[in-house]
C-alpha cells in the first residue's frame, strides 16, 4: 500500500476547503432556491464539467452502461443523502451538520453486514456506541418535539454510509469516470424531477449562478481530493484530518453567521472520532475509503 501520509494531508486540505466551500455557498443561496434546485442545477453542472474532462483526458470510452441497476440504487442512496444535508445546511448551525455526517463510518460498520456481508465483533459494536453516544451529544434530542435540520442531518449521514458500500460494490471494476458520469447525469434527473414537482421553479440568477458554479466545482473537486489521499495513505492517516473541517467550520459559522461555539459540540464529536478511530483500527474502515461518497 502506498504512504505517503503528508502528500495525503495536503490532498485532504483541497477536500476540507471544497467541503466547507459548498456548505457555505449553499448557505449564501437558500432564500433564493430550495434544496431540489440546489441539487439539480448543481449536478447538471457537474454532468457539463465531467463529461468535458472526460473528453480532455480521452476516458469517456470507459463509461459503462452494464451495471446501470446498481447505479440507479446508488443514487437513490446518494440523492436521499444530499437532499437531507443540503435541507440541514439551511436550517441548523454548520458545525451541528458536519459533527452529524461523521457518523457515517459508524453506519458503514452497522450496514456491512447486510451489504457486504461482513461480521460484527465485539470491537465494531463498542465503535458504534461510542458514536452514538456522540450524536446524543451533539443532537441532544428532544423526542417531544425533535428539531427537522438535526434529523436530517443524522439521516443524510445513514444515506451516506449507504452510498459508500453501494460504491464501493461498484468500484470494484468500475473506473471512476464513469461512476461520475452516471453519478451527475442521474442526480441532476432526480432532482430536476423533484423540483418540478416541488412547485414554481426558481432560475438561476446572475447573483446565484456562480454560487451554484462553486457548489458544482466543490462537489467535484472534494470527490477528488478525498480519493487521492485515501490513495496515497490509510484511512487511518487520513480520517484525522479530515476531522479539521469541524473546528474551521464552527469559526466560520460563529464569525459569518454569528453561531453559538458549545462545548458540548465538541465533546460529542470527540466521542465519534474515537468510535471512528477503533473503526480503523478493526479494519472496518475500508468500504468508507470508496470514491465518491459526499455531497
Amino acid at each position: 500500500m502506498t504512504h505517503r501520509p503528508l502528500a495525503a494531508a495536503l490532498w485532504m486540505t483541497g477536500a476540507i476547503a471544497a467541503f466547507t466551500a459548498m456548505a457555505v455557498a449553499t448557505r449564501q443561496i437558500r432564500g433564493v432556491h430550495d434544496t431540489f434546485e440546489i441539487l439539480a442545477f448543481r449536478s447538471m453542472i457537474g454532468w457539463v464539467i465531467v463529461v468535458a474532462l472526460g473528453l480532455a483526458l480521452g476516458q469517456l470510452g470507459r463509461i459503462r452502461t452494464d451495471r446501470l441497476g446498481s447505479h440507479v440504487l446508488r443514487n437513490l442512496f446518494h440523492f436521499s443523502g444530499q437532499s437531507l444535508w443540503f435541507y440541514a445546511i439551511t436550517v441548523i448551525p454548520l458545525a451541528q451538520v458536519f459533527a452529524l455526517e461523521f457518523t457515517s463510518p459508524i453506519w458503514v460498520i452497522l450496514l456491512a453486514p447486510v451489504f457486504l456481508g461482513e461480521r460484527l465483533n465485539r470491537r465494531k459494536v463498542l465503535a458504534a456506541a461510542l458514536g452514538f453516544a456522540g450524536v446524543w451529544i451533539v443532537a441532544r434530542p428532544d423526542f417531544g418535539a425533535p428539531e427537522p435540520g438535526v434529523v436530517a442531518a443524522a439521516g443524510a449521514a445513514v444515506f451516506f454510509a449507504a452510498t459508500n458500500l453501494m460504491t464501493k460494490a461498484l468500484t470494484r471494476g468500475e473506473a471512476i469516470i464513469s461512476i461520475l458520469f452516471w453519478l451527475t447525469l442521474m442526480q441532476a434527473l432526480l432532482g430536476s424531477l423533484a423540483m418540478a414537482f416541488g412547485g414554481p421553479v426558481t432560475l438561476p440568477t446572475l447573483s446565484t449562478l456562480p454560487w451554484l458554479g462553486l457548489i458544482a466545482v466543490a462537489g467535484i473537486t472534494a470527490h477528488l481530493c478525498l480519493t487521492m489521499a485515501l490513495s496515497l495513505a490509510p484511512a487511518s492517516v487520513v480520517v484525522p484530518v479530515d476531522f479539521a473541517r469541524l473546528p474551521i467550520i464552527a469559526a466560520i459559522g460563529a464569525i459569518f453567521y454569528n453561531e453559538p461555539i458549545e462545548p458540548a459540540l465538541f465533546l460529542g464529536a470527540g466521542l465519534i472520532f474515537v468510535g471512528i478511530w477503533i473503526t480503523l483500527g478493526s479494519g472496518a474502515s475500508r468500504p468508507q475509503g470508496s470514491a465518491v461518497t459526499k455531497p
